[in-house]
């Protein structure tokens, strides 16, 4: 009996895949840290004999390269994907043994030129011939499939019109109760929309996925408009992968004394020195070093943190301990950040070494209804999206990835920022604590969107920023 097993990376809304018969095994779309596969296989007491990549990925660094050396695995990837490395090239058409499995790849472009689906068959099943499961990577995600837009602006027309036609080709071709299992959709930037539900089979995608529920032109207009902005990093990741990513290094990063990391702050991050404190965003607030920068290490962390750092930048991290900023390498491998400069651990006042200890105030929504609107500048770091579902009323809106080329844009003086819960305005404000010359009176909203309008706040429904100043 075949037995599938989940990895979830969730800070990047992804998941892999471990399928086996007992004995050997199949690995799919493994990230990065491939630690955890190795773990995964000592518990379960089986070897990996294949790993399948269903793309070359946009949204992380792959682990599939160095696991399948590390076991001496076939590494199964596209025949037609252009790549710098060893691989076992597979197409459509062929059934590819696994023990007592079979694996057929089938074609579903859309998220890429080159995309595969692989259908899992357990051949000691009653119904030996029937797939079981199928692995969708980002191409039939649960309600949803993966965006159409990471390739080129202009594949994007013809690479959605090819989606609706791959979810409607597995849809078609394979039995109702086979559960799928996507790559993408979990919160990953991958997807086109937010997914509904845990688990799904091909049979509930009939009356869940708009692929299937829409005619064509009609999935194609409403994909492609409710397309938004996805994180900077993705250009590096695809061409990372096809070249072959090095082998994972976990050590942990050098320590950095008080006197550099004061040097480090005090040149800034117009010197491309990045000093990333990975705290509780509150107890930021409460008091951090002049010049850091506030990214808690939550699961937004990586996916904001790739965002933003520049190619170029020097990345420090600060840690309350060893073991966060060990758990902050991880999170930064997967996207192929490697290098870092250094970590300080410990109390923020003894890495001051006598230095000044900065704050500024945290507060909830409703907090804004005691403010006179006109004495006061409110930021909205959300997306263009979400802006469109409404905001405050009088409030700018400077999405948090582009604060930093913006932030010239908010004067002096009192400034509430807000987001969707206040991890991203703790960034935002970060940034412009960080700039300097300026005089800001910094307000992090920390609190839940929603929260807004049940506070009695305002909000206006239209896509227009309002002038600041």
């Amino acid at each position: 009996m075949i037995d599938v097993q989940t990895i979830a990376t969730t800070s990047l809304g992804d998941r892999s895949y471990l399928a086996h018969d007992g004995d050997v095994a199949l690995v799919v779309d493994p990230q990065r840290d491939i630690d955890r596969v190795f773990a995964l296989v000592e518990r379960l007491g089986v070897r990996i004999t294949h790993v399948a990549e269903t793309h070359i990925h946009n949204d992380y660094v792959t682990g599939g390269l160095e696991l399948a050396a590390r076991t001496g695995a076939a590494y199964l990837v596209d025949a037609r994907d252009q790549v710098g490395f060893e691989r076992t090239p597979v197409t459509e058409g062929e059934d590819i043994a696994i023990g007592s499995m079979r694996l057929r790849p089938l074609a579903t472009p859309g998220h890429t030129h080159h995309h595969l689906s692989y259908a899992l068959i357990d051949t000691q099943a009653d119904d030996s011939g029937a797939v079981a499961a199928v692995f969708t990577g980002g191409s039939m995600l649960y309600g949803t499939t993966g965006r159409t837009d990471l390739v080129s602006p202009d594949d994007t027309v013809e690479l959605t019109h090819a989606q609706y036609h791959s979810v409607r080709r597995l849809v078609g071709e394979l039995p109702a109760d086979a559960v799928v299992y996507p790559t993408h959709g979990f919160g990953s930037f991958c997807s086109a929309t937010p997914p509904s539900g845990e688990a799904s089979t091909v049979g509930d995608q009939r009356t869940a996925n708009p692929a299937l529920t829409q005619d064509e032109q009609e999935f194609v207009d409403t994909l492609i408009a409710g397309l938004g902005a996805y994180p900077a990093y993705y250009a590096r990741m695809a061409p990372t992968n096809a070249a072959g990513p090095a082998p994972v290094d976990l050590s942990a990063p050098e320590p950095v004394a008080p006197v550099e990391l004061r040097t480090r702050l005090e040149a800034g991050i117009a010197a491309g020195q990045w000093v990333v404190d990975l705290r509780e965003r509150t107890a930021f607030a409460a008091g951090h070093l002049v010049g850091s920068l506030s990214f808690q290490l939550a699961q937004p962390f990586v996916t904001y943190l790739g965002w933003l750092l520049p190619d170029d930048a020097e990345l420090t991290l600060i840690g309350e301990t060893s073991e966060q900023v060990a758990d902050a390498r991880r999170e930064l491998v997967r996207i192929g950040i490697d290098r870092i400069a250094g970590a300080a651990t410990g109390p923020v006042d003894t890495l001051a070494d006598d230095a000044p200890v900065a704050s500024y105030r945290v507060c909830d929504f409703a907090g804004l209804l005691d403010r006179d609107p006109s004495a006061v500048v409110v930021v909205d770091a959300r997306t263009e999206n979400e802006r469109a579902g409404g905001g405050v009323a009088g409030s700018v809106h400077i999405p948090l990835h582009e604060m930093l080329a913006r932030r010239e844009e908010v004067p002096d003086g009192e400034v509430w920022i807000y987001c969707g819960s206040g991890y991203r305005a703790s960034v935002a404000a970060s940034l412009l604590a960080a700039e300097p010359g300026r005089d800001r009176e910094l307000v992090v909203v920390n609190d839940d969107w929603p929260n807004a309008a049940e506070s009695g706040l305002p909000i206006a429904h239209d896509r227009t920023s309002v002038p600041v100043g």
